[in-house]
């Protein structure tokens, strides 16, 4: 019998290996593998009469019954954020299982085809380079919508293990659900992460692996969270590579900002001559759904600057879109906010630039905190190049940030040039 590869089928060995084995803990109630392969072969029967792509929006938990059910008939799946609009899907080519929009935070959202091949192999070295265990459960608080929540499901489902399933980030519900449950792995963006820590919540014993991704980690963060005792493997991935790329193992030694550590096996990276990070191997994309994409030679552009080590490890820098030029030198917002996040009294930062004819890009700093903006001046001094120091300071309420914890770089902009005014 050949190995399986669809979600499909991993579920279906699941259910023959660990049948009573909590598959899915979903708001109290645990469904087992066989309950659940039971309850995703009959749903793919009540979707038999809709052929071809099918397009879902939802809470969690439907769109992870229907990433299930999809794979019992071959069929796409494209789970949607409610209220969004997904473009309109003719028949897509043949093997995608999973169509998943990129995040937006840099404009336009983009559909990206992936088939059972890039999920399983995706799925595949997670598991080895984290690793998962049949029994293990893993905390699933990422949006279904998304591709590092859709990830989640083809782990566990390939691993035996049990995903326990949240509605969004709730920081009080999931604290408790460490202390109450066993959890052994749980996905975090940054953000989340800083929010369990200013609760007080500790990880539990069971607790081996909190991957981090989806956003720049900033050191003061990581080392706060390795002081309260966080197993943190900081981590890169993105839709065209089905979630996690790179990971930071902390086995590895010392960590630095930007730090994600190795491709995971099989794969190559380089860095382009305007310092992108280019990416080839079994977990990249097919292809956007127009098509491009990919090169004749199956190498992915990314829209990251990087840098690799003599050792192979990847450090991201930021955005290539991003980056401002200040007083005739380039500078990236991401440096400036790592910088300024570890000032006493900065909640949350984040850097924009507005058009300016000295400067050229006039960099504006958005704080969250009670920071006083002299003692943020100060502190950027100490740290930063001329260029690179705010020339504007603005306190915010909130940033505005996607599900996924990114910074909404559009949005920053639009809420400098408001502040200006």
């Amino acid at each position: 019998m050949a190995a399986p590869t669809s979600l499909a089928q991993h579920l279906r060995q699941a259910a023959s290996e660990h049948p009573h084995s909590a598959a899915l803990l979903v708001a109290g109630h645990c469904l087992s593998f066989a309950d659940l392969f039971a309850a995703s072969e009959n749903l793919a029967g009540q979707l038999a009469n809709r052929p071809g792509t099918i397009i879902e929006a939802g809470d969690s938990l439907h769109l992870a019954r229907h990433a299930y059910a999809c794979s019992f008939q071959n069929w796409p799946f494209f789970p949607v954020d409610r209220g969004s609009a997904p473009p309109a899907i003719k028949q897509p080519p043949a093997d995608v299982a999973l169509i998943i929009a990129t995040s937006g935070s840099e404009g336009k959202p983009r559909a990206v085809l992936l088939g059972n091949a890039q999920l399983d192999a995706a799925a595949a070295n997670s598991n080895e380079r984290l690793p998962l265990h049949p029994g293990d459960l893993w905390l699933n608080c990422l949006p279904l919508y998304h591709i590092g929540g859709q990830s989640i499901l083809w782990r566990c489902a390939r691993a035996g293990a049990g995903v326990l399933l949240h509605d969004g980030f709730v920081t009080e519900q999931v604290a408790a659900d460490l202390v109450a449950l066993s959890v052994t792995h749980i996905s975090l963006v940054p953000a989340m992460l800083a929010r369990l820590l200013d609760l007080g919540a500790k990880p539990p014993a069971s607790l081996r692996v909190a991957l981090i991704g989806g956003a720049a980690l900033t050191q003061s963060l990581y080392d706060r969270a390795v002081a309260a005792g966080w197993p943190l493997y900081p981590s890169y991935g993105m839709s065209e590579t089905a979630a996690q790329f790179a990971t930071f193992d902390p086995a590895d030694g010392d960590w630095h900002e930007g730090l994600v550590g190795r491709p995971m096996p099989g794969h190559d990276i380089r860095i382009g001559a305007d310092g992108r990070l280019q990416v080839r191997g079994p977990q990249v994309m097919r292809s956007y759904l127009d098509g491009s994409g990919i090169d004749a030679d199956g190498w992915l552009t990314t829209g990251d600057l990087g840098l690799i080590d003599a050792a192979g490890r990847l450090t991201i820098l930021g955005r290539a879109d991003d980056m401002l030029i200040s007083g005739g030198r380039n500078v990236h917002p991401q440096e400036i906010e790592s910088c300024l996040a570890a000032c006493p009294g900065v909640l949350d930062v984040a850097v924009t630039g507005r058009p300016d004819p000295v400067w050229g890009d006039l960099v504006v700093a958005l704080v969250v905190g009670p920071v006083a903006p002299d003692d943020l001046i100060a502190h950027a001094r100490r740290h930063l190049p001329s260029a690179a120091l705010p020339r504007q300071i603005h306190a915010v309420e909130r940033l505005p940030r996607n599900p996924t914890g990114k910074l909404e770089r559009a949005a920053l902009r639009r809420l400098a040039a408001e502040a200006a005014q």
